[in-house]
């Protein structure tokens, strides 16, 4: 039997399995791997069920040298120190799939709110504020027969790709692998683009990368300066993908029309200036938020642990050992 540390309560029955065959410690929300409860067990624990916001580095590694797993409930590690998990033998595991179509839903939803400017409007109407309509009130952005440019083209952005043709919308993507083989452009309806072409010609970008150094404020000043004037922004990948501070003087002076954000650079705090402007709709990291995804995401953690803790391959590596 061995000892495994739970970031916090999870949904279904995730940790219920895995008291079944292992002691199991269940942290605290929004303390995790930063609370006592984990301090008292480090020594002990074989594995730890981690989320994004707990950050597993050399230092929390080096006090629990016994681990055998780190379990990520996310599908970016950019959390986990991977090389110095490989370095110790420590097998790194994500959750990969099973909130595809619930962040591509969201990521969608935020589009045609910054577009439309749905969130702008349901401030006005609940502060008692809407005018009444005019043909010229709220105007927004059409969607329908727009180009949309995913940087990004793995499970999520293909989700992201099938929603956008039932809008007649043209797709263009950008991976980092380069072009995409002609038959699987063809195959997805997508045209292959480098990264500045895609943003020039794009009425919405969409971000769907992973957060590694050199995806580290890709869209930067310069970048958000390509863009279409009038153009939408949507991230639901990773805060640091985008200057914050760049886009929000994109938004101020005009340049770019709308921006819908799930994600920020210093999570929980937002920049000020983006909160300040109605043309941002903010949403609190919940692109994966649906009961089945995060039922998911919590059982294939558990499977993962399971599994090494009884000496089997992980379910969905990131890193062996």
């Amino acid at each position: 039997m061995g000892r495994v540390f739970v970031s916090c309560p999870l949904l279904g029955d995730a940790v219920e399995r895995l008291e079944r065959e292992h002691r199991v410690t269940v942290g605290q929300e929004h303390v995790g791997v930063g609370g006592e409860a984990f301090g008292r067990a480090a020594r002990e624990l074989d594995g730890i069920v981690s989320l994004l916001t707990d950050r597993i580095d050399a230092a929390l590694l080096d006090a629990v040298p016994a681990l055998r797993i780190v379990a990520n409930v996310a599908v970016g590690v950019d959390n986990v120190d991977v090389a110095a998990c490989r370095a110790r033998g420590v097998v790194v595991t994500n959750t990969p799939g099973v909130l595809t179509e619930a962040t591509a839903d969201l990521a969608f939803g935020l589009l045609l709110a910054a577009a439309r400017r749905i969130a702008e409007g349901d401030r006005l109407v609940r502060s008692g504020r809407f005018p009444g309509w005019t043909p010229s009130f709220l105007l927004g952005q059409r969607v329908h027969g727009a180009t949309l440019g995913l940087v990004g083209f793995g499970r999520i952005g293909q989700a992201m790709a099938r929603r956008a043709r039932g809008f007649g919308m043209h797709v263009l993507v950008c991976t980092r692998g380069g072009v995409l083989a002609p038959e699987l452009e063809r195959a997805t309806g997508v045209r292959s683009l480098p990264l500045d072409e895609l943003l020039e010609g794009s009425d919405f970008v969409s971000l769907h990368c992973p957060l590694t150094p050199e995806t580290h404020h890709l869209l930067d000043g310069a970048r958000l300066a390509r863009m279409k004037r009038g153009a939408v922004l949507v991230n639901t990948a990773r805060g640091p993908c985008v200057d914050e501070a760049a886009l929000a003087s994109a938004l101020a002076d005009g340049r770019l029309a709308a921006a819908g954000l799930d994600v920020f650079e210093d999570e929980p705090h937002v920049l000020p200036a983006l909160r300040a402007l109605d043309s941002v709709v903010l949403a609190p990291h919940i692109g994966s938020a649906d009961r089945p995804a995060r039922e998911a995401m919590a059982r294939i953690a558990a499977d993962n642990v399971l599994a090494v803790l009884a000496g089997r391959p992980a379910v969905t590596p990131v890193a062996t050992a």
